[in-house]
């Protein structure tokens, strides 16, 4: 039972690990990179549609993204939803394909970048923490149950510690080596 909880416990905090690797992925350096574009979403015909559906993305260059549409038509669309995106980046087209120069990152904006990931990495850290939360909850209640002794209980608690604060590394982990490369000039 506690096995049980402490295994799904463990594979909830893998996700948000995972999920916020992902989200660093798309806070730019200055590489270019296609995971940049992840979180653009296109209108396209009233829908709010992900880039990547609608367009192939390659990175010809250490400076550069293409976005080559599927559909020509929806080449305005996907224009205007980079364009109003926080990436600070200006497209130009030639009817077909749009390319994205990555200029290089000022002192300042590196700075603000750096608050950006912090803040994702804070919110990662959040969501393994509300996993250990819940599960000290479950053994609470199953205590009062009568399902678990409280020795029982209090080994438990030191592993979901344990899984929580190994998560919280992984994560801070994550967060140096994303600070390093925003400030690698």
């Amino acid at each position: 039972m506690m096995d049980e909880l402490l295994n799904d416990a463990e594979r909830r905090m893998d996700k948000s690990v995972e999920a916020t690797a992902h989200e660093l992925n798309t806070v730019r350096t200055g590489r270019a990179s296609a995971a940049l574009l992840d979180r653009i979403q296109v209108d396209y015909y009233g829908q709010k549609t992900p880039l990547r559906q609608l367009a192939t993305l390659n990175v010809p260059e250490p400076r550069m993204l293409t976005v080559q549409p599927f559909d020509p038509s929806s080449v305005k669309a996907i224009e205007r939803a980079i364009q109003e995106s926080d990436l600070g980046l200006t497209p130009s087209n030639d009817g077909k394909l749009i390319r994205l120069p990555i200029p290089q990152l000022t002192e300042e904006r590196r700075k603000e970048l750096v608050k950006v990931v912090r803040h994702l990495g804070e919110e990662g850290k959040v969501a393994v923490r509300n996993v250990r939360r819940d599960v000290m909850h479950h053994l609470k209640e199953l205590v009062k149950d009568g399902d678990v002794g409280d020795d029982d209980e209090r080994r438990a608690e030191e592993r979901a510690q344990k899984l929580t604060d190994d998560h919280v590394k992984r994560i801070d982990d994550l967060l140096k080596r994303k600070e390093e490369e925003i400030m690698e000039v």
